[in-house]
């Protein structure tokens, strides 16, 4: 493969000019179509184009790096979806001549309101924050005078752009596929007051309740975590439901480790799902029944408003969530009528 390929090797190649290639790898308006651009920058990734993004810094004063922000206690060698979805952002953005450099919010930097060096050195054009913060720290990233996207989560404040799953969905679909299954003692974990994931993860577990005419019972509303976000010991009833959903898969999982640890058989005796269906659901015995999250699409959306707030200020998405869809796995049990 050559070394160094220019925009003039590509033109030659689909016999255009170069001044096309340069529209379409910049995504610039002007006689190019939307097929002519995504014909030209594949080609550009299949001969090896590098954008020579030193060059257009020094020519339009950006950086041409994204700052994708995580808090400390979602990652780790305990957690994987976070990271998984980070490489996606920063495969994107390099696919757009942007680069994503990772900032780990330390949780002290999370309670001081410190906001990452990168930005006071100034060598960033917008933040993606990913994972939901305290409450505090969103207020101080929504005062900073760059572009910005939240993913995986939102807020109350409906001026800053969202990319989610669709949460609520997902638990909606999967509670209706343990009452289909002939389940009706069914448990929801998960702090509610977390994150806006949970929430809506519940929401979507009870309106499949209330439209079966099953009561929800507080006891079987089930914290798995405090307010700093640090897993607790589970407070399970004295009379277990048939069934838990599960806000997470790292949640059912250990929810699993500790029926089983109990004298439980999953799923004889307690059936459990969970949602994200990353390496958990596969780790445990038997492999976990969850709602898969479409990693790449939100990805792809988050880069998307990104790139486009940092090439217009006045650019706005609103809250775009994207579906998912069932995996079934061993972890559910069919009753009897």
């Amino acid at each position: 493969m050559k070394t160094n390929v220019t925009m003039k090797d590509i033109a030659e190649k689909l016999n255009v000019s170069s001044v096309t290639v340069s529209k379409a790898l910049n995504d610039k308006d002007g006689g190019v179509s939307d097929e002519l651009k995504e014909k030209i920058k594949a080609l550009a990734d299949k001969m090896g184009y590098r954008y020579n993004t030193m060059a257009k810094s020094m020519k339009d004063g950006k950086s041409y790096n994204v700052c994708v922000i995580i808090p400390e206690r979602f990652t780790g060698m305990t957690q994987s979806f976070y990271l998984k979805v980070y490489q996606s952002i920063a495969q994107i953005l390099e696919e757009r001549g942007y680069y994503g450099i990772i900032h780990i919010l330390p949780s002290d930097d999370e309670e001081g309101l410190k906001l990452p060096r990168i930005y006071h050195e100034r060598r960033v054009d917008g933040f993606i924050l990913l994972g939901q913060p305290s409450k505090e720290y969103i207020e101080l990233m929504q005062s900073v005078d760059m572009p910005l996207v939240f993913l995986d989560f939102y807020d109350e404040n409906a001026d800053v752009d969202a990319v989610i799953t669709d949460n609520f969905y997902g638990a909606y679909e999967l509670t209706n596929y343990l009452i289909q299954a002939g389940h009706r003692e069914i448990a929801y974990v998960g702090n509610l007051f977390s994150t806006s994931s949970i929430q809506d993860r519940f929401l979507g577990y009870y309106k499949s309740l209330l439209e079966h005419k099953i009561h929800l019972k507080q006891e079987y509303v089930i914290s798995d975590r405090d307010d700093r976000g640090s897993f607790i010991e589970f407070d399970l009833p004295e009379a277990l439901p048939t069934a838990f959903v599960c806000n997470c898969d790292q949640v059912a999982h250990l929810l699993m480790e500790r029926l089983q640890k109990n004298g439980f058989k999953i799923p004889e005796d307690c059936s459990v799902v969970g949602f994200d269906n990353d390496i958990y659901a596969t780790l445990t015995s038997p492999n976990l029944t969850t709602v898969e999250v479409d990693i790449d699409e939100m990805a792809k959306n988050a880069v998307k408003f990104i790139c486009e707030k940092m090439d217009d200020e006045t650019a706005a998405f609103g809250r775009v969530a994207v579906k998912g869809k069932i995996i079934y796995r061993d972890s559910v049990q069919r009753l009897g009528k």
